[in-house]
């Protein structure tokens, strides 16, 4: 273990010191899917990806939709949090012991050190053309495949409106029934709230404490309980919008400060096993296919909105590629979670991947 850690250790110094790095080419995919996929099944059939999330299904209709498409394929998906798949990655990358493929994580910041270290793969998928500048690599070493972001929601089974405002929570008639997930245990949400207090203040946090909200571990335990039958929850703001209702669950956008939003970015490491594999499951997530069909804002250009809404850059209240700017200053991100740490205490709870909810 001293031995691992020592490597681990290393590397990273090491990815962090680096000088840049001369200017690289990239491979622009050239084939179609079609042919990427003969590619992937003459390999082995099979692609390994860590992705990030908090709850190990979150990815099941991905995997499901990939081996739809692509039914001689195996798509071996592993959940979880990002600040844990980063540390994990790094310990393969410094045992030189690589054996996941794709990672598609959340932790923007750890993308240019791992290009700066030599450790990704320079390869453009299918329509990489056709991707949000902001949102890629300019060598093609990693590119947003998603858009991810937060929204209000609340049960109407439970109050009469959903919330479309920050100062919404807190009302008076949200005591005891607000569900949210720790600020000081995941970085999107971290960044939501220094969103809204920049724009609303202390007074407003001050306020929303004084409504005793429950705080929870995970970005979908909130929307979980909020819907059970059984729970006195009934509304949140730390978790994924949907552009429809759910059973249970419908979505507003705040209007008195911005969403968060940002775009999931994926790598295929240099020395992945499976890198046919790997080129097939991004050409398939950028395809018109994957992206028309997510439920989900898209990071390609050309891809409208769904109905009621804008393309992301052209969204009035959300900078998604401002995340990626706020993730890369680890000080600032680090004074920010111990400040809500001492306010609200240490995150309390079983990981979100194991705790049933």
């Amino acid at each position: 273990m001293r031995v691992t850690l020592s490597n681990l250790a290393l590397f990273v110094c090491a990815t962090l010191a680096a000088p840049a790095p001369n200017a690289t080419t990239s491979t622009q995919e050239t084939r179609s899917l079609d042919e990427i996929y003969e590619a992937a099944v003459a390999e082995g059939g099979v692609v390994t990806l860590w992705h990030g999330g908090d709850e190990k299904t979150q990815q099941n209709a991905l995997k499901a939709a990939f081996e739809k498409r692509f039914p001689k394929m195996t798509l071996n998906v592993t959940v979880d949090l990002s600040k844990y798949h980063d540390g994990n990655i790094d310990l393969q990358l410094a045992n030189d012991n690589v054996y996941v493929d794709s990672v598609i994580l959340q932790t923007l910041h750890d993308y240019p050190r791992w290009k700066k270290a030599g450790a990704l793969m320079n390869y453009a998928p299918l329509n990489f053309d056709k991707v949000y500048p902001q949102f890629k690599d300019a060598d093609a070493a990693y590119t947003g495949l998603f858009i991810i972001a937060w929204g209000l929601s609340a049960n109407l089974n439970k109050t009469s409106a959903v919330p479309t405002a920050y100062e919404d929570f807190i009302k008076p008639e949200y005591k005891d029934k607000l569900i949210l997930t720790y600020p000081n245990d995941d970085d999107a949400v971290l960044y939501q709230f220094d969103i809204i207090l920049e724009k609303l203040g202390m007074k407003w946090f001050d306020a929303l404490l004084a409504n005793n909200p429950r705080w929870v571990r995970g970005t979908q335990t909130p929307g979980t309980i909020l819907t059970g039958a059984n729970s006195t929850s009934v509304a949140t703001f730390t978790g994924s919008y949907s552009f429809t209702d759910r059973p249970g669950a419908s979505f507003a956008l705040p209007t008195d400060a911005k969403f968060v939003s940002w775009p999931q970015t994926g790598a295929i490491l240099k020395k992945a096993p499976h890198p046919e594999g790997a080129k097939l499951l991004h050409s398939f997530m950028l395809s018109d296919e994957y992206q028309k069909g997510n439920g989900r804002w898209s990071v390609r250009e050309d891809v409208p909105a769904a109905e009621g809404h804008h393309k992301i850059l052209e969204e009035p209240n959300t900078d998604a590629p401002a995340f990626a700017k706020w993730m890369a200053d680890r000080a600032s991100v680090e004074r920010s979670r111990f400040f809500y740490e001492d306010r609200i205490g240490t995150a309390q709870g079983l990981s979100p991947l194991i705790d049933n909810l």
